[in-house]
């Protein structure tokens, strides 16, 4: 053995168990990541072990943004719940874990249920990426996995282009962003996203749009829903 293969480290965290492109089931997966250091992140995709990449200042400010809009509306909206960077035992070869979600609780009504170990287990209503650009595994392998496991509704932040992608995948179709620039969620009325004052880091403007789509209708009515839902 050389000097040189002496002085490199001894395998730790993923060449000690995970390594991207490895084929596992999900159980497979989750058991060796669970003996990962807490810092340690990879997904399964497809059946497919991929670990992250580091994450420029960019898409953690766009995803802090995109995620506040996600907690003014659920902490106003009950029943419901958002998260960020949780782990999601979505399928029997499918654990991702998506910069954030959207669900409906199960006591209300929610397709998805919570472990007794804490994960979120089934596909949460909606889900959203951030992505350096169009050509992202979000918009490949994620979204393919998402939809072939239930979730209803995903939007895709595409950082270079300063475009967001709308899908609805239970229609397996991609929805125009109004004209207007907002995106007004399918599964969760009232959810609507101003996605130039996204990119534009306009905070007053997103917390705007959002109060205005938590007045209509079809928003108050789903939520005398959820409450009357969480209430048997």
């Amino acid at each position: 053995m050389s000097r040189r293969a002496e002085e490199l480290p001894k395998p730790t965290g993923s060449s000690a168990g995970l390594h991207s492109g490895d084929r596992m089931t999900r159980e497979e997966f989750h058991r060796i990541y669970e003996t990962m250091p807490e810092d340690f992140k990879a997904e399964l995709i497809g059946g497919t072990v991929c670990l992250a990449s580091p994450l420029r200042r960019r898409h953690a400010r766009d995803h802090l943004l995109l995620g506040a809009v996600f907690v003014a509306y659920s902490t106003r909206t009950p029943g419901l719940e958002a998260g960020n960077n949780g782990t999601i035992l979505l399928g029997d070869d499918s654990e991702p874990q998506p910069d954030l979600f959207l669900r409906v609780l199960p006591e209300s009504g929610g397709q998805s249920r919570t472990t007794e170990d804490d994960y979120v287990e089934g596909p949460p209503e909606l889900v959203a990426e951030v992505a350096q650009s169009r050509r992202s595994m979000a918009l490949r392998g994620k979204r393919n996995d998402y939809t072939r496991n239930g979730v209803l509704e995903y939007v895709v932040l595409c950082l270079k282009d300063e475009k967001a992608r709308w899908f609805d995948l239970k229609g397996r179709r991609e929805i125009a962003v109004g004209e207007d620039g907002v995106i007004r969620s399918l599964v969760f009325p009232g959810l609507w996203i101003d996605t130039a004052a996204l990119f534009e880091k306009d905070w007053d403007k997103l917390q705007a749009t959002l109060d205005k789509g938590m007045t209509t209708p079809e928003y108050l009515a789903f939520a005398q829903r959820l409450a009357q839902r969480s209430e048997k």
